[in-house]
């Protein structure tokens, strides 16, 4: 009895918190062998026919066996062996004919893979990197049978250890091989010339010229060699290419490429890089504490999860307007966009198997999952607006649909700072006498240091005079020598004509004794009597 009543009262507790929540469990399958993260993710009506389907860029168990997967609902619908590990997924429009389905972008490796209609149509590769000539020589000299393989191994190492542009594969493989399978591989490969090839890093759309949701757009290329390139997605050549301190791994961009955009690169140096049009270089840069985990742009605000568990958001100038605790380790991100109320906000999933939402620095839900969230989705799946899917580090995948009566209220999830904390204060406007006294300030500044510093000696005179006369008519409770540290302070006790006078004598130093020392007491006798005016002190201790 006692048993059936815990199991009636967890199914009652069961229905509560699904009537409470304000998603629906839609599907939930811990064995679809699902692995990726977030960038390889998209939805998009790829045939036309208004029903959406996800597209997965599936890393495959332990990285091997890398696939392309279409699913529509909980099922697959087709899949596709990868060349390589997939960086990136993107569905775009390429051009204006009819009927307008878009295309699937896919990078990996080198080269960006473009689909459409679930079929191979265009494939991209990125331009070859001049090779480095000390280590062309080596493998010129190679060919000529003029150094042998340990020889080789040796000044190419020499090489990666010093030289500023990197080797190519090929040379990094040698370097990987053991002594006796070295020379079968000089002599299969010292006939071929040496070629170094980059790698996409990250990957993202930008709309050509028009706003509009189904405009044309462009594809954003971050790569390996520390560059961002920006691909025509009709004839597939680079518009525009942009440096970067160092390797781009998250990419946020907005705006149109012929009119004005702005592109948000997060680095593996842990600093943020904003590039506008025009520039061929960052024009700001956002440096963080620690690496970033996820890069998230919400209206006009960029929104940065960090390896010490906390959201920043900052401006596109780099200023932080706000920092955000979570209490486990952040492991990825995504935007939540809800058009029908006109909310965004940022998703983060967490290793305590949360998904937390947050718009700004406030929890708006809280989503508990079986197991710890690696990839999330938000958007139009099938026929539903408002899908939320998941895949879990065990290779599970999640699917829920946003009650269409949900409604995000501010502090709806737990408990966070208090509402008074984003209130911003009622700063004054700047008055004409500010700005009069800023101009005096700015056109008399020398003249102004000049009258401070003269001011600043003078009261530095007064007090040592002060202290000196002080000293002289011993004023001061404080002894003037050091070889006599005592400090001596007198407390009257009464009004008259018979009053008390209390005396606290203080050893100052810190280890050294005062021996033999005597008190005596000047007056006016005609005014004053002491029983003793001369007596001994007992040794005050440090």
């Amino acid at each position: 009895m006692a048993a059936a009543s815990s199991s009636d009262s967890d199914s009652c507790r069961a229905e509560s918190n699904e009537a409470n929540s304000k998603w629906l469990d839609a599907h939930y399958d811990p064995l679809a062998n699902i692995h990726t993260f977030s960038a390889c993710l998209a939805l998009a009506d790829l045939h036309g026919d208004g029903e959406y389907k996800l597209v997965v860029g599936d890393l495959g168990p332990g990285g091997q066996q890398p696939r392309l997967k279409v699913l529509k609902g909980p099922t697959v619908l087709t899949e596709s062996p990868l060349p390589a590990l997939p960086a990136a997924a993107a569905t775009f429009l390429m051009d204006q004919h009819e009927p307008r389905t878009p295309a699937l972008a896919l990078a990996s490796g080198p080269c960006v893979y473009v689909y459409k209609n679930l079929r191979p149509y265009f494939k991209f590769s990125l331009p070859q990197l001049p090779p480095n000539p000390l280590e062309q020589d080596l493998w010129n000299q190679a060919k000529e049978d003029r150094i042998d393989p340990l020889t080789l191994k040796e000044m190419l190492e020499g090489i990666r250890e010093k030289a500023e542009v990197p080797l190519s594969v090929q040379s990094l493989r040698f370097l990987q091989l053991e002594l006796s399978e070295m020379e079968a591989f000089v002599n299969q490969h010292k006939s071929k010339a040496i070629r170094r090839q980059t790698v996409i890093t990250t990957m993202s759309t930008l709309k050509k010229s028009l706003a509009e949701e189904d405009a044309v757009s462009c594809l954003v290329l971050g790569t390996e060699s520390k560059e961002l390139l920006v691909l025509d997605s009709e004839a597939f050549t680079i518009l525009a290419k942009m440096s970067l301190p160092s390797v781009p791994v998250f990419l946020e961009v907005s705006g149109q490429f012929d009119v004005e955009f702005r592109l948000a690169a997060a680095c593996r140096n842990g600093n943020i890089y904003v590039l506008r049009r025009d520039s061929k270089r960052p024009k700001y840069c956002i440096e963080l504490s620690a690496q970033p985990v996820g890069l998230v742009r919400v209206h006009k605000v960029l929104v940065v999860g960090s390896t010490q568990d906390s959201l920043h958001g900052f401006t596109h100038k780099g200023k932080r307007l706000w920092t955000v605790q979570m209490p486990a380790a952040i492991l990825t991100m995504n935007l939540l966009e809800q058009c029908s109320r006109g909310l965004q906000a940022v998703m983060a999933g967490l290793a305590n198997r949360e998904v937390r939402i947050y718009h700004d620095k406030t929890l708006l839900n809280v989503i508990r999952t079986p197991d710890a969230v690696t990839s999330l989705c938000f958007g139009r799946y099938g026929r539903e607006d408002n899908t939320l899917i998941m895949t879990t580090r065990g290779g599970g995948l999640i699917i829920k649909i946003l009650k269409r009566t949900a409604v995000f209220v501010e502090g709806g999830g737990e408990v966070g700072p208090p509402p008074a904390q984003a209130t911003k204060l009622n700063v004054p406007r700047k008055t004409r006498l500010y700005v009069d006294q800023t101009l005096r300030e700015r056109e008399a500044g020398t003249a102004m240091h000049r009258t401070f510093q003269t001011d600043l000696y003078l009261l530095r005179l007064r007090a040592a005079r002060a202290y000196v006369q002080a000293l002289e008519s011993s004023l001061s409770p404080v002894s003037a020598t050091a070889r006599e540290p005592l400090k001596l302070h007198a407390v009257v006790q009464g009004l008259g004509p018979t009053f008390k006078l209390t005396l606290h004598l203080q050893n100052t130093s810190t280890a050294r004794p005062i021996l033999g020392l005597l008190i005596c007491f000047l007056y006016n006798e005609a005014l004053y009597a002491l029983p003793r005016a001369f007596f001994k002190v007992l040794d005050p201790s440090p």
